[in-house]
């Protein structure tokens, strides 16, 4: 019996774990290699569904990177495997192997801007507040993804600040003070001065700095411990913004 083309077996490995093995009659590594996947991605999916939104959004993150890491070590493994056990003269498999792994840059890919879309969002008080400000400014606040008491002060800060869309060009949001548990944010109106600098103390020249005129708006965070699902504290932090008002 011709041993398999190592091509073919690559392509095989690439589909699921283990495929590739179980091809060459490695029949236990590749069972192993096939529970091993089920469990891997059911382990991503629930650190995704519990962290990736939090304070711990990188153990989901390189968790995924470890899957795929792993995906490709098994593929690549299984091949050389087929590539020993052919002939020295038989040299050109009928896949190339170098199109064939490079499937694997669509995961990739997918993996790692898809999965910025949605994690980090709560992560941390700056993280919040970017997502309030873009709300705020396309004036887009809804009760579903705030609290009700922030919408309406939300809504009240901007008609203080005139009507169209660049009343929110010269509105500053930064935070004022950050304990780990609260933090409290603030918006200012603020126009910019010119003053004077030197370069190395010798070279004059000038910078634009921010000055703030008034408090638009005082907004106030918390962080809430993550709950895993299924239950049990997973050390990590989820941020929320939990009022605001117009003083």
């Amino acid at each position: 019996m011709d041993a398999p083309d190592p091509g073919r077996v690559l392509a095989r490995a690439l589909v699921a774990w283990g495929l590739g093995h179980l091809m060459l009659g490695r029949v236990a590594l590749g069972r192993a290699l096939l529970i091993g996947e089920v469990v891997a991605l059911g382990l991503v999916i629930w650190l995704v569904a519990g962290l990736a939104d939090s304070s711990a959004y990188l153990v989901p993150f390189l968790t995924g990177i470890a899957f795929i890491g792993i995906w490709a070590w098994q593929a690549i493994d299984a091949y050389r495997i087929a590539r020993r056990s052919r002939p020295a003269t038989d040299l050109v498999p009928e896949r190339s192997p170098a199109a064939a792994i490079g499937a694997l840059s669509l995961p990739l890919l997918v993996w790692t801007t898809g999965f910025w879309l949605v994690a980090a969002q709560h992560a941390s008080p700056s993280a919040v507040l970017d997502r309030f400000v873009s709300d705020w400014s396309a004036e887009t606040l809804t009760d579903g993804a705030w609290a009700p008491g922030v919408v309406r002060a939300g809504e009240a800060a901007a008609a203080n600040l005139g009507e169209g869309t660049d009343r929110f060009r010269d509105v500053r949001v930064r935070v004022t003070d950050d304990d780990g548990r609260r933090a409290t944010a603030v918006a200012e109106a603020i126009h910019y001065e010119r003053r004077e600098t030197r370069f190395l103390g010798i070279f004059p020249g000038s910078e634009l700095v921010p000055v703030a005129d008034e408090l638009v708006l005082t907004l106030r965070l918390a962080s809430r411990p993550v709950e895993l699902p299924g239950g049990g504290e997973a050390g990590a932090v989820r941020w929320e913004l939990v009022s605001a008002d117009t003083r």
